[in-house]
C-alpha cells in the first residue's frame, strides 16, 4: 500500500524537533524514517508504525497497537518488530516525541 503524501508531509513536521538527523525514503511502497540511518518509523498507507523491541512491545499492546502484517499466498506474516502508532499520539505531538524517542531507542 502506497504512503499517503499528505500523511507523509503532516509525519515529516511531527518529526522536525528531533532534528536534522531524521529523514525519509521509500519503503516497500511506504517511507521509512531513519534517525542517524536508524530505521524507527514506517508509513504505510494513512498507518504510521513504530519500532519495537522487547522492552516496549507491551507497552504498545496494552495501548491496542498491532503489529504490521501482510498476505502471502502461504498466510498472514508478522513484522513484530513494527506496531501501529498508538491512536493518541495523533492527536498529541508531545507525546509522539516521546514514543518516536522509543521506537528510536528500539532500533539502536
Amino acid at each position: 500500500m502506497a504512503a499517503s503524501a499528505e500523511f507523509v508531509g503532516w509525519m515529516r513536521e511531527q518529526f522536525a524537533p528531533l532534528g536534522a538527523a531524521v529523514s525519509d525514503g521509500a519503503f516497500f511502497g511506504g517511507r521509512a524514517f531513519t534517525y542517524h540511518g536508524l530505521q524507527f518509523a514506517w508509513v504505510m498507507g494513512s498507518t504510521l508504525y513504530l519500532r519495537v523491541g522487547d522492552a516496549t512491545r507491551a507497552e504498545f499492546e496494552a495501548e491496542g497497537a498491532a503489529p504490521f502484517s501482510y498476505e502471502t499466498k502461504k498466510g498472514t506474516v508478522l513484522v513484530r518488530k513494527f506496531y501501529t502508532a498508538p491512536e493518541f499520539l495523533l492527536d498529541d505531538p508531545e507525546q509522539m516525541l516521546v514514543w518516536a524517542r522509543k521506537a528510536i531507542n528500539a532500533a539502536a
